[in-house]
């Protein structure tokens, strides 16, 4: 049969992405250089999969920041601030656009940047207006076709397909729908196709995930036409879809006038059968049947037998991959020197995923007996996961058993609390904070990485930590903010730093997966029951605390973007660990005020990322995170202020559901979305406080006190003053200081300007 990738991890092994992209970004890397770097990635991940035995190797996955960035560059989809005088975008016009800098070309406001679906990627929002031309203006797709023939592959170039692609861009007009771009844009995919049929390219994955998603009636009506437009070209099709179940979408997306069609077989397995019954005889079907976005290894034999039905009815029409791109998983196991054995078993990277894929083909090919070892071995590691005693915890299981309704209830509703926080903290209006995270310093780094390998010992990592805390206070009172962080110097994540403190998880050295652009993130691996045997932050914020006489803000992670942003465990529901978590993050919170913090934070970023893709399926998902974040803030009194900070989301639709997480102050991402978020709020009459941001903090860009001002009396319009903070879109540990000391001061100004014009 066939096998093949949808698409391979782009950062490297090691990173080498990240760090050659920075450079260059930093002027310490000339162009060429890194181009050199990104073909030796590509080489490295090409051949990966070609010693795995995989008969078509992904091409075009490749990005230097996001694959629907480089998709708009190839449309010629570039807003009109920035300048481009070629007919050919350059590499430094991609930059700029995603970040509103680069090492050449004039700065300008950088795109809007979201959630990729349901993970915990972002990609760069395309920009559509109405008069929206499209153009052939990159070579890049065409260029690693090239690349990859020479090396001696059998290539299968990876194109986001045209329906998903205007889904997924942003009309910059009211009242313009951006599905009429389409017949425009269909020429430009038909001149992309015939260029590959032209380079003896035989097959071309064309991906739709918005297939899996609740489409109105005019897009479904769009497909047919559309992949009748493509088909014309000659060049074989197989369409892509992954994420989700096609569900009514069934029919629409077996008789496209495609050449085969890929779905997920992972987060759905029951659809093969519905699949292959709509199926035509002509078509392909390719079973996602590895998955794509977590690290477990997969169960060979059973996966082996699940397919087995789909052999017998299509025979060489089968084709073997992931679930979806293994974008989301880290590159290679075998890089894992320091993991646990035992643990390290269970697992399975990029690298081995893709052998993975092989040996089904194998087996489904030749038989058991032609991959016995690789069989047993996949038995022994299901075995062993299944009766290991390090998963389960007596204790927790317990709490989890009585917990009542009363858990996830404050003593009383927000308007009572709000006039005893009032009372207590007396902040003036529009006050200012940040969102957690002061930038993470060549100094802090290397403190850490020092105190890891056993150069430093505890306390002096402590005391150089706490040093590093003292400057960010003194930085903030000069600054003249309002309500204070402690910097979280001591953090190498918001995620892992919690998961090395709590039990349940485990930790790899090279795990890292792309979360945006260059930012790289380590999920930690959820394997067992949650617990927190100690206080993991108090003690770093009673220290800040006691070096300031203004509020100090408790940071914490919530317990849904804990459970999202980790490898989580498939053995039980993800209900389950969610709540596992509250119950951990609750000791930590009802301990913070014990020590005298006031004010609490607890992110949740990943509440709406979480959603299920189905909306018949939000009212359970959001019925349990709601309760998660409830039970973890619940066990405070009144006056004590609950925070909680959502970035790159879509409030419209749950909108109801973040009121129902009764945080006294939400702070939002706001400033690339010129308060467009804000509406929802507005709509809905949201009760609470909200802190819109007004500083873009992904952009190196410091913006203007006067375009923070604009944002501000944008939101005036919107939210009552009494109810608005001042703060950035989110933490800065990205940025340099001096970026900060600039951005935060304007701020401040411009929250002094407002109490001006709006103290009465």
């Amino acid at each position: 049969m066939t096998t093949h990738s949808l698409g391979f991890p782009r950062i490297g092994a090691k990173r080498e992405s990240k760090q050659a992209v920075e450079s260059y970004w930093k002027g310490q890397l000339s162009q060429a250089d890194l181009l050199a770097t990104g073909k030796r990635l590509r080489a490295g991940h090409w051949a990966i999969q070609a010693n795995a035995s995989l008969n078509y190797l992904p091409v075009g996955d490749f990005s230097w920041y996001d694959h629907v960035l480089d998709l708009s560059v190839t449309l010629g989809v570039i807003p009109e601030r920035f300048v481009q005088h070629n007919d050919t975008v350059d590499l430094d016009t991609m930059f700029r656009m995603a970040r509103g800098r680069a090492p050449s070309g004039q700065d300008a406001a950088a795109c809007e940047m979201t959630k990729w679906f349901d993970t915990n990627y972002h990609y760069i929002v395309p920009e559509f207006s109405s008069e929206q031309t499209f153009k052939l203006s990159s070579q890049k797709y065409f260029d690693e076709v090239n690349e990859a023939k020479q090396l001696g592959h059998k290539v299968k170039p990876v194109l986001l397909g045209p329906l998903s692609y205007l889904w997924l861009g942003k009309c910059k007009e009211q009242g313009f729908d951006k599905l009429s771009l389409l017949n425009k844009l269909l020429p430009i995919y038909q001149e992309i196709l015939q260029k590959f049929k032209d380079q003896g390219v035989e097959w071309v994955q064309i991906d739709e995930p918005i297939l899996v998603l609740d489409l109105p009636d005019t897009w479904k009506s769009a497909f047919g036409s559309a992949y009748s437009s493509l088909h014309s070209t000659g060049i074989q099709v197989l369409l892509a879809t992954y994420f989700g179940r096609l569900q009514d979408n069934i029919d629409l997306a077996c008789k496209l006038p495609v050449n085969g069609l890929h779905i997920d077989l992972v987060r759905v397995p029951e659809q093969l059968a519905l699949v292959l019954n709509a199926l035509p005889d002509d078509k392909i079907l390719s079973a996602g049947i590895i998955n794509g976005r977590n690290i477990w290894r997969t169960d060979l034999r059973k996966a082996i037998e699940f397919l087995q039905p789909a052999k017998k009815q299509l025979g060489q029409r089968l084709w073997i991959s992931s679930s979806c791109s293994l974008l989301h998983s880290p590159v290679d196991l075998d890089s894992e020197q320091k993991l646990d054995a035992e643990l390290k078993s269970w697992l399975a990277f990029a690298a081995q995923k893709v052998r993975e894929i092989a040996v089904i083909d194998q087996a489904l090919s030749g038989g058991m007996a032609a991959v016995e070892s690789s069989i047993a071995a996949s038995d022994r590691a299901v075995s062993s996961r299944q009766q290991s005693h390090r998963i389960h915890q007596k204790a927790v299981q317990e709490r989890l058993a009585q917990l009542t309704d009363k858990d996830a209830q404050r003593q009383n509703p927000y308007d009572v609390r709000a006039k005893a926080q009032k009372q207590v903290l007396n902040l003036p209006l529009f006050p200012t904070t940040t969102i957690g995270s002061f930038p993470q310093t060549e100094n802090i780094r290397h403190a850490r990485h020092e105190f890891k390998v056993g150069i430093i010992d505890l306390n002096t990592y402590k005391s150089r930590m706490q040093a590093e805390i003292s400057h960010a206070i003194t930085k903030q009172e000069g600054y003249g903010l309002d309500v204070l962080v402690h910097g979280e110097a001591e953090r190498n994540d918001m995620v892992e730093y919690f998961g090395e403190l709590l039990d349940g998880f485990a930790f790899t050295e090279y795990g890292w997966v792309q979360s945006y652009g260059s930012r790289c993130v380590k999920p930690p691996v959820i394997y067992g029951d949650i617990s927190r045997p100690r206080p993991m932050t108090v003690e770093w914020s009673q220290f800040a605390q006691s070096k300031t006489k203004h509020w100090m803000k408790g940071m914490l992670t919530g317990p849904v973007t804990i459970l999202s942003w980790s490898f989580v465990r498939d053995d039980q529901p993800r209900a389950t660990t969610a709540l596992q978590i509250a119950l951990a993050l609750r000791d930590e919170v009802c301990d913070l005020e014990k020590a005298g913090i006031k004010i609490i934070q607890i992110d949740e970023p990943a509440f709406r990322e979480c959603l299920p893709l189905h909306r018949n399926d939000w009212d359970n998902y959001l019925a349990w995170a709601v309760k998660a974040f409830r039970v973890t803030a619940s066990g405070v009194n009144d006056s004590t202020q609950i925070h909680t900070h959502m970035c790159y989301s879509e409030f419209n639709d749950i909108i109801k559901s973040i009121a129902e997480l009764d945080a006294d102050v939400i702070t939002i991402e706001s400033s690339r979305s010129q308060m467009e978020l804000l509406e929802a709020f507005d709509h809905f009459e949201y009760p609470n406080e909200i802190g819109p941001g007004v500083y873009d903090i992904h952009s190196p860009i410091v913006p203007s006190m006067q375009s923070m001002l604009a944002l501000m009396e944008k939101a005036v319009t919107l939210i009552p003053a009494e109810r608005l903070w001042v703060n950035p879109d989110c933490g800065l540990k990205t940025r340099d200081w001096p970026e900060v000391d600039d951005a935060l001061r304007y701020m401040v100004d411009t929250a002094k300007q407002l109490r001006k014009k709006y103290a009465k």
